[in-house]
């Protein structure tokens, strides 16, 4: 019975068709919470001794503020009122302790977006929390967010892609430490005095992620001249296409990391390994879900061959020359894609033009995946060590290592009678260096990708 009235409570609210971020509340709310981000430190605390730290009445009124707008929006969002409730009591606790270490355990736990997956169903978020390539600092952050979650997707995770914990979100306001490159609201990045024995939801942004897709292909595409099929140009041009591809993508990356024949911590948790190890494990679950892909599109699903091409875009074009080159594991993985393929003359540059060979891509990429995957299937019966090295000569196969690389000249020129996460320290920053095609495109790509920080659906077309 439980279940009905909270599926007819969120029912209701969407059906009203009442957006929170109308609501002259959700204005009161960002300023408040963007008025108290400043006086934080960075684990979230307040340090009244510091050098323009506010008084301590003015942080709790600012708190009064925020807890009242929350109280003024909740109705709009019946569904998250338990969670809501367990948020004005963690936000009273934490200014009337004077304001330490923030602790949202107990609204954390509260809040269970992965039971209720209606599509369009809003949400009201507000944590003291970094942003995962964001923030760093655990800053209060007010979020209001959409559920993305068509009868397609929800018949696939139910019949194929077994994801009990994903969400697909798109973005409808936020304060600061959203107006980044973060595309992710993740439970661990949340300030809590300890860790639950295990999270039950994570949501990925699919609007940022389509959006900043599209303005960096059209723009890869105009300077490559690549000429790019009618349907792949007409996708790549439709906000919401791009959207159902990426929540269809990101659903399969996610459960691929707990999938397969795994020879560690899927997650890597705690673990100090070469960035090539993680680099290798993020393409590893993009090709696995690029393969789906595949199969769906043989299906009848037209969301797979958009899966298709937004992987190789977005890993060939955005991922190498994003960032910075400190053991930058997705750019590796990106770079490893693209040299894949030139190899195997699925791409070509030439005449300053380049050329992909539809045809045999989906093969060839699909080959690259069954690479990795038998790595890691006798990574199994490996020392740690020999898997880094095995690993390493994968990659180093078809990028060429950096020139001072100790790694590149193998076992002999490390010292072996270290444990092996102490020779993670000879690993150099950049082991593997741009090619002279990344760096020419790095430089005309770099405005164009800078321009993407705080995107959403909203803000795609403003000019690069």
């Amino acid at each position: 019975m439980t279940e009905i009235l909270e599926r007819d409570a969120a029912s209701g609210a969407m059906a009203s068709g009442r957006r929170v971020v109308d609501h002259p509340a959700w204005t009161a709310l960002k300023s408040a919470v963007e008025e108290l981000r400043p006086w934080q430190s960075p684990d979230g605390s307040i340090d009244f001794t510091a050098d323009g730290a506010p008084d301590p009445r003015a942080a709790e009124e600012t708190v009064r503020r925020v807890t009242a707008a929350i109280g003024e929006l909740s109705p709009l969002l019946p569904h998250d009122a338990a969670y809501h409730r367990a948020l004005v009591a963690d936000l009273r606790r934490w200014s009337e302790d004077g304001f330490g270490i923030p602790d949202f355990l107990d609204s954390l736990l509260a809040f269970q977006p992965a039971k209720n997956r209606a599509d369009g169903l809003q949400h009201l978020v507000v944590f003291a929390m970094y942003t995962q390539n964001g923030n760093p600092d655990r800053n209060l952050e007010a979020v209001v967010l959409r559920m993305v979650w068509p009868d397609w997707l929800a018949e696939l995770e139910a019949t194929r892609y077994d994801n009990p914990l994903f969400c697909g979100i798109t973005f409808e306001d936020f304060t600061s430490g959203y107006d980044t490159n973060s595309a992710v609201l993740f439970p661990e990045t949340i300030a809590v005095r300890e860790a639950p024995e295990r999270f039950s939801w994570g949501g990925i942004f699919c609007d940022r992620e389509a959006a900043r897709f599209r303005r960096v292909t059209e723009a890869a595409v105009g300077l490559l001249g690549l000429d790019l099929p009618d349907d792949i140009r007409e996708m790549v041009g439709d906000q919401q296409r791009c959207e159902q591809a990426f929540v269809l993508w990101d659903m399969v990356h996610d459960r691929t990391h707990s999938h397969g024949d795994l020879p560690f911590d899927p997650f890597m948790i705690k673990q100090r390994q070469p960035f090539w190890m993680y680099g290798l494990e993020e393409l590893r679950c993009d090709l696995t879900a690029f393969k789906e892909a595949v199969r769906l599109e043989a299906d009848g699903f037209g969301q797979g061959r958009d899966v298709q091409f937004a992987v190789l875009f977005d890993r060939m074009f955005r991922f190498p020359v994003t960032g910075e080159r400190v053991r930058n594991y997705d750019g590796l993985g990106g770079q490893l894609l693209f040299a894949y393929l030139h190899k195997h003359d699925v791409v070509r540059w030439t005449d300053n033009t380049l050329k992909i060979d539809w045809a045999r891509a989906p093969q060839i990429t699909n080959q690259l995946c069954a690479e990795i995957e038998k790595l890691y299937r006798d990574g199994i019966d490996r020392p740690k060590l020999v898997h880094w090295f095995a690993a390493y000569d994968l990659v180093s196969t078809y990028l060429a290592p950096h020139p001072g690389s100790r790694w590149a000249k193998g076992p002999d020129a490390l010292d072996l009678t270290l444990p092996p996460r102490k020779l993670v320290d000879d690993v150099l920053p950049d082991e593997f260096p741009l090619s002279m095609f990344y760096e020419a495109l790095a430089k005309k790509l770099k405005h164009v990708i800078a321009s993407t920080k705080g995107i959403t659906a909203a803000r795609a077309g403003r000019a690069a």
